[in-house]
């Protein structure tokens, strides 16, 4: 199954020309979940070439307004266009009452179910095939990172050590991929352990959110295949970043390296910046794999062998 990383925004604070406020958009087969939604998501939905109305839940970082701004249209346009399925808006603690205000703004009354649903550290949301846990970062409210991670695959199998034990190809050999035992004419039971190797990891991605430098993202990004992190100064602006509890190009580097991922995504830019080259610059001196974020921005996540 395919996986995308799309990025709908990659600024803080306002939108610019260049850049619309936080949204990532992550597609997994027929289904996308969004993490946060700034002012203007929807637009850049429209504009990415996605379906709203494929969009299963919402996970909201924090509730400061270039992370969520944009669910009242979001959430109005999807009944406008006969939106039947529930849509799950998951956040931190508070996010069942602001969902419920955002229900009834305007003259408004949705005709399909949204839910808001308050989320800590240690919870989890399970989906078909994957999960996505919450992990506290150190912003100046309440914030929440996300790990989106998927099940675990079966080992590779081990064809000549099935043929070995008499097992004839064909649809015995599907089932024993499967995880399934199966009886042989002569009355023996294979075990999926017999012919397969030890199990592989599923994918996964973590998203910061905004963050100083934190600990627990090291630990919640530990070898993720991609890592996408709050980026919203460089260096010579440490102490403001500090300030307003947030990270450097650099910052996000060392956490990357610390947490042995594959691939940095820096995100959040201030809009103070017009030119981005330094920020790879900046983070590539600490992590190579490093790339900023650009709106419509599309990766796809390779399993690995």
């Amino acid at each position: 199954m395919q996986l995308y990383v799309i990025f709908l925004g990659t600024g803080g604070s306002w939108p610019t020309v260049k850049r619309n406020v936080t949204s990532i958009a992550i597609k997994r087969g027929g289904e996308i979940i969004l993490m946060d939604c700034g002012e203007g998501t929807q637009r850049q939905i429209q504009r990415s070439g996605l379906s709203y109305m494929q969009i299963k839940s919402i996970f909201i970082s924090h509730f400061h307004g270039d992370h969520f701004l944009g669910l009242p249209g979001l959430i109005q346009t999807m009944q406008l266009n006969d939106r039947e399925e529930p849509l799950r808006i998951y956040g931190p603690r508070g996010t069942r009452e602001i969902v419920e205000e955002l229900k009834n703004l305007g003259h408004f009354k949705p005709s399909y179910e949204i839910e808001g649903i308050d989320l800590d550290e240690g919870d989890e949301v399970r989906f078909d095939g994957y999960s996505v846990k919450p992990f506290r970062v150190k912003h100046n409210v309440p914030t929440l990172g996300f790990v989106l991670e998927e099940d675990q695959r079966p080992g590779r199998f081990n064809k000549s050590k099935a043929l070995e034990l008499g097992i004839p190809e064909g649809p015995l050999f599907g089932k024993l991929q499967r995880g399934e035992s199966v009886r042989l004419k002569d009355g023996r039971i294979i075990t999926p352990d017999m012919v397969l190797g030890p199990p592989r990891p599923g994918r996964k991605i973590v998203y910061s959110g905004d963050t100083r430098p934190c600990d627990k993202v090291i630990e919640y990004a530990k070898d993720a295949d991609i890592l996408i992190h709050d980026s919203t100064f460089l260096s010579d602006l440490e102490d403001l970043a500090r300030e307003y509890a947030h990270s450097t190009a650099r910052q996000a580097a060392e956490i990357a390296s610390k947490a042995n991922v594959d691939k940095l995504i820096l995100t959040h830019i201030s809009p103070r910046y017009v030119d981005d080259k330094e920020f790879e610059r900046e983070a590539r001196e600490i992590f190579d794999n490093s790339l900023v974020a650009r709106d419509f921005m599309k990766i796809e996540v390779r399993l690995k062998k």
